[in-house]
C-alpha cells in the first residue's frame, strides 16, 4: 500500500483508487447484424479496390440471370475478338493500354500483394511503434514488356536511399532479376523498377548522322525504356569511366558519329588524343582537324594552344554574349581524349604532366561557355589518376570492378540509387549509367557500336569539308 507525509516524520497509509469503467450490455441477437454488416463494408471496399474485378463480374452475373449463358458466351466471344482485332490493327497501343495494365493489376494482386507484409519485414522497411506494426503502402503496380514498376508510399522516416540499398533484396523476394530504386515526383513516394529480362541486351546499331548537330540533344544509344538517348554537350564537358573492354569506345565513337554533320559543314572542329599510339581511333583520321598520338610534350602543345583559342574567343566574347554560339567561321572545339590518365597519371617527366594538368584544368573550368569541350575516357578513376574529375558534369559509368569506383565517377550515392556498375556482365559492352550534376537519378543507356568498317565509312562520306576542297583542287 502507498504512503504519504502527512505531518513531518509521519506517513500515513493510503488505499489504491478502484475505478470502474461503465459496462455497456449489448443484446445478443445485435452482435450477427453487426458482423455482417461489417462484412458487408468490407466486401464493398475490396469491391471498390478491385473494380477491374468486380464490375467485369457484376455484369456478366447480371447477363447470365436476365438473358442466358448463350448470351453470356457470346458477349465473351465478342470481347475477344474486339481485343484480338485490336491487337492484330495495332499492337502498340493494345500492349500499353491494354494488356500491360490488366498484367500489371493481376500481378499485384498474386505477385506482390500475399508477401509484402513479409518481405517488408525481412528486408527492414517495415516497422513497429508502441505494439503496431507500420507497413509501407503499396499503391500501383505498372509492367511492361521488361519488368514491373511498383509505386510504393514511404513510411514516415524513411528516403529513398533505403530504398535503393535494399532493391536488390526486394528483387530477389519477389523472384526477379534485378532491383532499382528512384524517387518520384511527390516526396512521400518512391518508384521500385523491377527487371524479368533485360531491355539492353541486344547490340544498338549505329544512328543516323543528324546534318545540322543539335550540341542539346545528341543521339549516342537507347534508353531502358526503348527511346533514343541525348546528350547534351553545350555547356558540359563528358567524362568516361569503366573497366578494360567495358565499351568505352562505342560512347567516343557514337559522340563523334553525332558531331560528324557538324565536322562536315564546319560548325565543329575535333582534336582527337591517342596516347595509345592512335590505334583506337586512328580510324576516324579524315574527321580530325587536330590528331596527337605520339609525342607526350606534343600533345602539351596541343593543350597548351586549346588554351590560348579558349581565351582569345573568351576576350572577344567579353561583353557581347554569355555563351558561345558555333559558326564555321567560330566553330564549337571538342577535345577527345582516349585514355586521360595516360596524361594525368603515368608521365615519368613532371614537367610535361605539370603542363598538361594545368592546361586541362584551364580547359575544364574555363572552356564550356565560350565553346571548348573535354570529352575524356579512363580506367582509373583514382583521385590521384584524375584530380579534377569534379569538374566533369557529365559523367558515364560503364562496367566497373569494384562498388566504390561507382561513386568516385558518378557522385555518392549513385551506387544505392541504381548504378550497380560493378555488377554488369563482360557480355554487355557499350552498357552504362549517365549522370548529370542537379539530376538525382542516373539513367540507363546502351550506346551504339560502330564496327570498323562502320568508322572507315564515316570518315570518307563525313569527312572535313576544307580537306575535300583541297583535294579537289589538287586534282
Amino acid at each position: 500500500m502507498p504512503l504519504i507525509n502527512v505531518i513531518p516524520g509521519e506517513k500515513v497509509p493510503v488505499a489504491p483508487m478502484n475505478v470502474r469503467l461503465p459496462v455497456w450490455r449489448v443484446p445478443g441477437w445485435l452482435l450477427p447484424l453487426w458482423w455482417l454488416l461489417r462484412g458487408l463494408v468490407r466486401l464493398t471496399v475490396l469491391a471498390v479496390r478491385y473494380w477491374w474485378l468486380s464490375a467485369p463480374t457484376a455484369v456478366g452475373l447480371w447477363v447470365w440471370v436476365r438473358l442466358g449463358g448463350l448470351v453470356l458466351g457470346a458477349v465473351v466471344l465478342a470481347i475477344a475478338a474486339g481485343c484480338l482485332g485490336w491487337w492484330r490493327w495495332h499492337p502498340a497501343s493494345w500492349l500499353r493500354f491494354g494488356w500491360y495494365p490488366l498484367v500489371g493489376r493481376w500481378r499485384r494482386l498474386w505477385v506482390y500483394r500475399p508477401r509484402w507484409a513479409s518481405t517488408m519485414a525481412t528486408c527492414g522497411l517495415a516497422t513497429a511503434f508502441a505494439g503496431d506494426r507500420y507497413v509501407p503502402q503499396l499503391l500501383a503496380v505498372r509492367s511492361d514488356r521488361y519488368g514491373d514498376r511498383v509505386t510504393v508510399r514511404l513510411l514516415p522516416g524513411q528516403i529513398p536511399a533505403d530504398w535503393g540499398r535494399a532493391a536488390e533484396r526486394l528483387a530477389y523476394a519477389f523472384r526477379l532479376r534485378e532491383g532499382r530504386a528512384r524517387a518520384t515526383a511527390r516526396a512521400d513516394r518512391v518508384e521500385l523498377r523491377f527487371l524479368r529480362r533485360d531491355p539492353l541486351a541486344g547490340t544498338v546499331a549505329p544512328l543516323p548522322v543528324p546534318v545540322v548537330p543539335d550540341f542539346d540533344a545528341l543521339p549516342l544509344g537507347v534508353r531502358e525504356d526503348g527511346e533514343v538517348y541525348r546528350l547534351r554537350l553545350a555547356g558540359a564537358h563528358v567524362l568516361i569511366a569503366g573497366a578494360t573492354n567495358s565499351g568505352k569506345g562505342s560512347v567516343i565513337w557514337s559522340l563523334i558519329r553525332a558531331l560528324a554533320g557538324g565536322v562536315r559543314s564546319g560548325l565543329v572542329e575535333l582534336w582527337v588524343f591517342d596516347p595509345k599510339g592512335g590505334m583506337e581511333l586512328g580510324a576516324g583520321l579524315p574527321l580530325f582537324a587536330r590528331f596527337a598520338y605520339e609525342d607526350l610534350d606534343g600533345m602539351a602543345g596541343v593543350l597548351e594552344e586549346a588554351v590560348k583559342r579558349m581565351r582569345r574567343r573568351a576576350a572577344r566574347l567579353r561583353g557581347i554574349a554569355r555563351q558561345h554560339t558555333p559558326t564555321p567561321d567560330d566553330p564549337l572545339l571538342v577535345l577527345v581524349v582516349d585514355e586521360l590518365a595516360a596524361l594525368t597519371a603515368y608521365i615519368s617527366d613532371r614537367k610535361v604532366r605539370d603542363r598538361i594538368k594545368d592546361a586541362l584544368g584551364l580547359l575544364l573550368s574555363q572552356g564550356r561557355a565560350v565553346g571548348v569541350h573535354v570529352v575524356a575516357a579512363l580506367q582509373d578513376p583514382r583521385k590521384d589518376v584524375l584530380p579534377f574529375r569534379d569538374l566533369f558534369p557529365t559523367r558515364v559509368g560503364l562496367r566497373m570492378t569494384e562498388p566504390e569506383q561507382v561513386d568516385m565517377v558518378l557522385g555518392d550515392g549513385a551506387r544505392d540509387r541504381g548504378a550497380v556498375c560493378d555488377r554488369m556482365p563482360e557480355t554487355s559492352p557499350g552498357v552504362g549509367y549517365v549522370a548529370l550534376d542537379g539530376v538525382r537519378e542516373p539513367v540507363r543507356v546502351r550506346f551504339s557500336y560502330l564496327t570498323d568498317g562502320d568508322i572507315r565509312e564515316l570518315g570518307r562520306q563525313y569527312r572535313r569539308l576544307c580537306d575535300t576542297d583541297e583535294q579537289e583542287g589538287a586534282a
